[in-house]
């Protein structure tokens, strides 16, 4: 009943984000849009770079997956992750077999979306991403690159961050993606 209650909430608080219109020009077959706690974030999926995990991305947000996942590890100045639709604190992955990394040219900056993956392992994503705060080169070429924020980098700076020291970037009682859906899908 409260879990129930406290969704109700979080929808009523994103109402103002479901009548935000989505950016001009916009592919919405290749797009996703994730209404959070703190707003509305758009990611222009990369279909040219990473057509595999664009369309893992795609169809997990289809089946719901991503609908109420927390952003379990957000580390003010580099990064927030999401995408743990199974045991949501970023231990989980989805009942899909993992990807082979598909590494591409795009430098990780401020907005750029990625696949967190399992330590060393670099075809271990699997349902789980970030969006970054600021430029990360140390990352380039080490992860696959699978979108970016084209509207609501200010919600994303609005997330919950860990306090600075924290375990692995781990937020307490984090914020949430209320519901995730591909932009074409949107009635």
């Amino acid at each position: 009943m409260i879990r129930a209650l406290a969704f109700i909430v979080a929808l009523i608080c994103a109402a103002p984000a479901l009548a935000q219109p989505l950016p001009a020009g916009l592919d919405k077959q290749n797009a996703i849009v994730i209404d959070t706690t703190k707003g509305r974030i758009v990611i222009k999926l990369r279909t040219d770079i990473a057509p595999q995990h664009a369309e893992r991305i795609k169809q997990l947000a289809r089946e719901g997956f991503y609908n109420n996942v927390p952003f379990h590890r957000v580390m003010d100045g580099f990064m927030a992750q999401t995408g743990d639709g199974k045991n949501f604190d970023g231990t989980g992955g989805s009942k899909y077999p993992n990807l082979k990394q598909e590494f591409s040219n795009v430098h990780f900056k401020r907005g750029i979306v990625g696949m967190a993956r399992r330590g060393d392992s670099v075809d271990s994503a699997n349902s789980q991403f970030f969006i970054m705060f600021a430029d990360g080169a140390s990352l380039d070429g080490q992860y696959t690159v699978i979108g970016e924020v084209v509207s609501g980098m200010d919600v994303v700076d609005k997330l919950k961050k860990a306090p600075p020291g924290s375990a692995g970037g781990a937020v307490t009682d984090p914020d949430k993606m209320v519901k995730v859906q591909v932009a074409s899908d949107i009635k």
